[in-house]
């Protein structure tokens, strides 16, 4: 092999990985192996179908979606108030309502449809009993980083659209 021709073959395969590191130049990941993780409830924006906004309280929570197409979602009240007796198990009136009013958890199952960029829920355990088995729980992805992802939950049980805003767990 004459040794320009296999100089030139070296430069080139050469160039090739210094251009294309990590393999950049093959396929790009799809929607359910970008999701996978854990993201860190950011905001999160509330319109009736009227178009008027909704106020929303100041949570904290998370989204955690797994390869195996399991999720749990949850969000809690940051200002929810501490409970006087210090037990969790006697909380006054009150105090139960503000924490059941200001916690949204729910788990199950998921599959994403790679074409319309939507996540589907199967909702198995919730603590809001209504959404249990709920048909069409879906959430649309707006838009997806290696750090942030947005969605919109487009019809709640309320009537209702979110839209959410997390960040990658580091």
């Amino acid at each position: 092999m004459d040794r320009r021709y296999a100089l030139g073959l070296f430069a080139t395969a050469f160039i090739s990985v210094a251009a294309f590191p990590n393999n950049s130049f093959s396929e790009a990941k799809s929607l359910k192996d970008q999701l996978i993780g854990t993201w860190i409830y950011e905001s999160s924006t509330a319109v009736r179908e009227d178009g008027s906004a909704v106020a929303r309280p100041r949570l904290q929570g998370a989204v955690t979606y797994t390869a195996e197409g399991r999720f749990h979602f949850i969000t809690v009240r940051s200002d929810a108030p501490k409970y006087a007796s210090g037990d969790s198990a006697r909380p006054s009136p009150e105090e139960a309502m503000a924490i059941a009013s200001g916690v949204v958890a729910y788990t199950g199952t998921y599959t994403v449809d790679e074409s319309t960029k939507t996540i589907h829920v199967n909702i198995e355990a919730s603590s809001f009993p209504n959404l249990v088995g709920a048909p069409n729980q879906r959430r649309i992805v707006t838009s997806l980083t290696n750090d942030q992802l947005e969605f919109t939950n487009p019809r709640t049980p309320a009537g209702i659209t979110l839209q959410l805003v997390f960040k990658r767990a580091k």
